[in-house]
């Protein structure tokens, strides 16, 4: 249904009053206490009440807030203090927190250092290779830190390598979906990250069976098995393929896929220290570095170390860009973890980053005491935060100067990242006009960000939709964020001084949101 053929099924003015439910979740409260009119007799709060019962999707439960960022004028709230799945919206907090604490000057380092003699290409004595949780560390990157350790002069090692890492690491954010985790998008944070962490290749059928076949690098220190099957016939009623992740990163496939295509398939690495060592271990052998000892995993370095190389990711800015545009989990919960460690001064967990997540943005006036931060991405199942809190993060990205550079690092509909494709924002009205987030999972279609009207007008929004249905999602011409937003376009002058909370206890507990 098209915006112009849903505002003609618009309830008539003598209803424009009345409270209307749009969804199947209770929370449904909006009133306010002092309502403008507009020429026709409809109070702002009503007309988008009953815009919703529209183009509302019948499934799911909604949490909006839109501000306009010129006056503080409210435009619309809805459910906006009810605590929902934020998805990769949760990635604003991450970036303003990291902002505040990581610093313009921060990067991830990886170093090669020794306490060992060099003497004729032969260093006696220990290597160290330190890593940091660099998320965007490569295997290329460690060929040319080897390169330039022969040409340092050094061929021979007497002595081990010895990868450092954190010991006991917590890898993986409570709340992750156990399914999950077998995916690249849920690869584990480790100290140890070579390559993301994530082995690619692709599940092909056989010709003249129904029996499959893998296609992964051989340099890859990884074993995948198959006894999976394709219905190339599409006959059976039951195909899904099934991945279980064994030790010493094992991994087999099973059960039945449909069609007769090749699947590309994206592995995340389990146990990260493991496939370290055994990268570097092939790696020096490519290099033409003796070692007479072993390449080992440690978990301290001793004092007196002198560093040979290093290697250093991009900075702050670069990787909050990438973190933004392309929703990028493994950075996120990288930098999650720095900030912790970096605010409290302890070894990097998910706990400490959340912890200081939530004491940075309290310390910026936002009210989290009844949020639920457990990881940096929005992958934990656990998180929960309302349209109200990112609205107030929004809003402190527009305040702020320090922080209001991370707008220019969002998606842009039909332009960049995560909005260049998404349905609904690859043409006008959208396109070009909003700079949002985007925050998609199973159930879960949220959009956190700004849309603008001309150069020196912008409005805030949040619009939150969780327990989406897959059937409906299907069936809607457009999401329902795209729907309201050009809502929002078609109206803009529709305002609502909002003088009471969601709870109509007569109070005014809204935040002021301005681009002061």
């Amino acid at each position: 249904m098209s915006l112009a053929i849903a505002a003609a099924f618009i309830p008539a003015a003598s209803n424009a009053g009345a409270d209307v439910n749009t969804n199947t979740n209770t929370n449904t409260n909006t009133n306010t206490n002092t309502k403008q009119l507009d020429s026709k007799g409809y109070d702002d709060q009503s007309y988008y009440d009953n815009l919703l019962s529209v183009i509302a999707p019948p499934h799911s439960q909604l949490s909006i807030f839109a501000q306009d960022l010129t006056n503080n004028e409210i435009l619309y709230q809805h459910n906006a203090d009810t605590l929902l799945l934020p998805a990769s919206t949760q990635k604003l907090l991450t970036a303003v927190a990291a902002m505040r604490v990581l610093g313009e000057e921060f990067s991830f380092a990886t170093q090669f250092s020794t306490k060992g003699r060099l003497s004729h290409g032969v260093l006696t004595g220990d290597l160290y290779l330190s890593f940091s949780g660099d998320p965007t560390l490569t295997t290329d990157d460690l060929r040319a830190m080897l390169k330039s350790l022969k040409d340092a002069g050094i061929h021979t090692v007497k002595g081990n390598l010895l990868l450092v890492g954190q010991a006991k690491e917590q890898t993986r954010a409570p709340g992750w979906v156990w399914d999950d985790l077998g995916i690249c998008y849920a690869a584990p944070v480790s100290s140890f990250i070579i390559n993301q962490n994530c082995v690619k290749g692709q599940l092909k059928p056989k010709l003249a069976s129904s029996a499959s076949q893998l296609n992964f690098p051989r340099y890859l220190p990884i074993k995948v098995s198959t006894t999976a099957v394709f219905d190339k016939m599409q006959q059976e009623p039951f195909c899904e393929l099934n991945l279980a992740r064994l030790p010493d990163n094992h991994y087999h496939i099973s059960g039945c896929y449909p069609g007769d295509k090749p699947l590309n398939l994206a592995i995340a690495v389990d146990d990260p220290a493991l496939y370290a060592k055994e990268m570097l271990t092939r790696m020096l052998k490519s290099a033409h570095i003796k070692m007479s000892g072993q390449v080992a995993v440690a978990h301290r370095t001793p004092f007196g170390l002198k560093p040979l190389v290093s290697h250093k990711s991009e900075g702050l800015e670069p990787l909050l860009r990438t973190m933004l545009l392309d929703s990028d989990n493994l950075i996120a919960d990288s930098l999650f973890k720095a900030v912790g460690a970096h605010y409290y001064k302890v070894p990097e967990s998910f706990h400490a980053g959340a912890r200081a997540v939530k004491a940075i943005l309290e310390a910026d006036g936002i009210d989290l005491s009844h949020s639920q931060i457990i990881d940096g991405s929005g992958l934990s199942r656990y998180n929960l935060i309302s349209a109200r809190q990112l609205a107030e993060v929004l809003g402190l990205m527009a305040q702020d100067e320090k922080l209001r550079p991370l707008i220019a690092l969002l998606p842009v509909a039909g332009v960049s990242g995560t909005l260049n494709y998404k349905r609904g924002f690859q043409q006008p009205p959208l396109m070009n006009k909003v700079s949002a987030k985007t925050g998609s999972m199973q159930g879960v279609d949220n959009l956190a960000g700004y849309l603008s009207l001309d150069a020196s007008h912008q409005f805030l929004f949040v619009v939150m939709e969780n327990g989406q249905s897959q059937k409906s999602k299907k069936q809607s011409p457009a999401p329902f964020s795209a729907l309201f937003l050009q809502s929002l376009l078609d109206n803009p002058q529709q305002t609502v001084k909002s003088q009471g909370d969601e709870n109509g206890d007569g109070k005014n507990n809204s935040k002021k949101l301005s681009a002061q």
